[in-house]
């Protein structure tokens, strides 16, 4: 079941892993499938934005409430559907302590629990969810909410890694906590090196880079020295690609054989894609993903080319 479990929600990852896979089932290859990723509903952003205060604004999101409704039932049409939908951060737009974060949250999770039982939900933390500057009790209370701040999971073959990118942000309110997850990656990522997997693939919120590895510093992207540093980590171990949110526009671009794959919003828009939701297609041999406005995927589905690679073996 997706949005039925853990206080009658969704199910939430625990122990660094997502219970909604069998590890021991989904280790093995067994053909082309794929997957939904979506980012950034950010419950309050529209609103908040188009005031131009953004730290004091916020408090009406029914547009956000109405866009991730026509996310889900997109979603919920497809055939064949989809292993799981991947919400990569900004879940809602209200920071830790700050006003009308319950009642964003306990909408957004009404939405989600109309997500079909058959697709499991994959939450990844973002910057609004644990704070620019997350602490202890910020990532205990997205834990408790949305469940574990990092895990991995594995899905027909191919092992999937989900980071808390705001420790490579600023993890100056909590090092052991960020070097707990360093660690952890570590670990993984030595799984992934030993090609004990077919593909590994990361979701995180904020984007190594947006376009260019050796691109300048700016809000939207990790910091140079960082995001070289983990770049390199990936590709020595042979990760494929690098789904993140955060920026509202798509972007990307390529490091060494490492693919960093911007989506933009399901919520509020900073530029001029439309409010939508990426198709992932996994092959034996690659990945291929295209962005689908809310309209496109409602009314058109996925097309024939991207459907074709699943028929293959």
């Amino acid at each position: 079941m997706s949005a039925a479990e853990a206080g009658g929600v969704f199910h939430r990852a625990r122990g660094r892993t997502l219970d909604a896979f069998s590890a021991e089932k989904e280790r093995e290859w067994k053909g082309p499938f794929y997957f939904i990723q979506g980012t950034d509903p950010q419950f309050g952003l529209m609103k908040a934005w188009s005031t131009g205060d953004c730290d004091n604004s916020g408090d009406e999101w029914g547009q956000e409430i109405r866009l991730t409704e026509q996310a889900v039932q997109a979603i919920n049409k497809l055939n064949p559907r989809p292993r799981f939908f991947v919400l990569c951060g900004d879940l809602i737009h209200a920071m830790p302590g700050m006003p009308w974060r319950k009642e964003q949250t306990a909408d957004l999770q009404r939405v989600l629990r109309h997500v079909d039982s058959e697709i499991p939900l994959v939450l990844v933390s973002g910057n609004h969810d644990v704070g620019n500057v997350p602490t202890p009790e910020t990532i205990a209370e997205f834990q408790q909410t949305w469940g574990d701040d990092y895990f991995s999971f594995w899905v027909g073959g191919v092992l999937f890694l989900v980071l808390n990118s705001q420790f490579l942000y600023n993890s100056s309110g909590c090092p052991a906590l960020k070097q707990a997850q360093d660690t952890w990656l570590d670990q993984q990522l030595g799984l992934a090196k030993q090609r004990r997997c077919q593909h590994a693939i990361v979701f995180q919120h904020i984007p190594l880079f947006l376009q260019s590895i050796d691109e300048d510093d700016n809000y939207f992207n990790l910091t140079r020295a960082i995001r070289r540093e983990v770049a390199d980590k990936f590709t020595r171990a042979g990760v494929k690609a690098v789904f993140s949110g955060h920026y509202h526009r798509n972007a990307g671009g390529t490091y060494q054989n490492l693919e960093m794959v911007v989506s933009s919003a399901i919520g509020c828009q900073l530029g001029q894609d439309p409010h939508g939701l990426r198709v992932v297609v996994v092959t034996a041999e690659k990945i291929i993903h295209r962005y689908y406005s809310l309209d496109e995927l409602s009314e058109r589905g996925i097309e024939d080319d991207l459907m074709n690679l699943l028929k293959k073996k």
